[in-house]
């Protein structure tokens, strides 16, 4: 497929119809081509690169507001950058095949243009921008959709891997802007099998009280009861009774 002129082909990897060619060629033709054939009368793919930078920030901003009710809009942040970073939209370009049928200028294929992430994901950005041209919102938010359902899910499951005191910091640095403290409040048993209680506070609030055999593993017992109760919706440990803030799934 890396014939640019055969666009039914392009089409139908791609999944989609076009009504107008010229912007799905447009959208596949990167700065460098031009810039060796200048006589060619379209246009390069980097106005509809912006255009689909902005449509897939608003897209994918609507699509976790109401998949997620209870995030709070750090969590929403996060998720949305991971979703629409370099990375991923450069391998959302390879699944569509973009990287086959881009239009390159030699010197930047020699370069290793085609598996350039920014150029990849330029590229599809400029794929979303050309559909919003031609066919609307609605459009492109079906044709994203296969492929930001699986990559949230591997988002989601890379962040559950997280250790419990990592990702309760995480959650209270973007959603209260504070760092939880850590503090031994009881130790009891013989020297040699000694156990520690350990509370996390958060402001002026126990999130969590946990228990251990050295203090870190206390720590990460408390963070992880913490999390628990934010998950539920349930009061924290002291402080006020009216409920803490629901953390967002990791």
């Amino acid at each position: 497929m890396k014939a640019v002129s055969d666009l039914p082909a392009i089409q139908e990897r791609l999944k989609l119809r076009f009504r107008d060619f010229s912007l799905l060629q447009r959208a596949l033709t990167h700065r460098s081509y031009l810039n060796e054939h200048p006589n060619d009368s379209l246009e390069d793919n980097e106005r509809l690169e912006f255009l689909g930078d902005a449509v897939l920030d608003f897209i994918a901003g609507d699509w976790l507001y109401h998949r997620f009710p209870e995030m709070s809009e750090g969590g929403l942040t996060r998720l949305r950058a991971a979703l629409v970073r370099t990375e991923t939209l450069a391998g959302f370009a390879r699944q569509c095949g973009l990287n086959e049928a881009l239009r390159l200028g030699h010197g930047e294929e020699e370069n290793g243009g085609r598996d350039r992430e920014a150029t990849l994901c330029g590229a599809f950005e400029a794929i979303v921008g050309a559909l919003y041209l031609d066919q609307g919102l609605a459009t492109v938010r079906e044709f994203v959709r296969p492929f930001f359902i699986p990559s949230l899910q591997h988002i989601l499951a890379a962040e559950s891997d997280k250790d419990p005191k990592s990702r309760l910091q995480e959650w209270s640095q973007a959603t209260l802007n504070l760092t939880p403290v850590y503090q031994t409040v009881h130790t009891s048993g013989p020297d040699h099998a000694k156990e520690f209680t350990v509370e996390v506070i958060i402001g002026d609030q126990v999130y969590g009280r946990g228990k251990g055999r050295n203090k870190q593993t206390a720590a990460q017992d408390a963070a992880r009861r913490a999390l628990e109760t934010l998950e539920q919706g349930r009061p924290q440990v002291s402080g006020d009774s009216s409920g803490s803030p629901k953390l967002p799934p990791g």
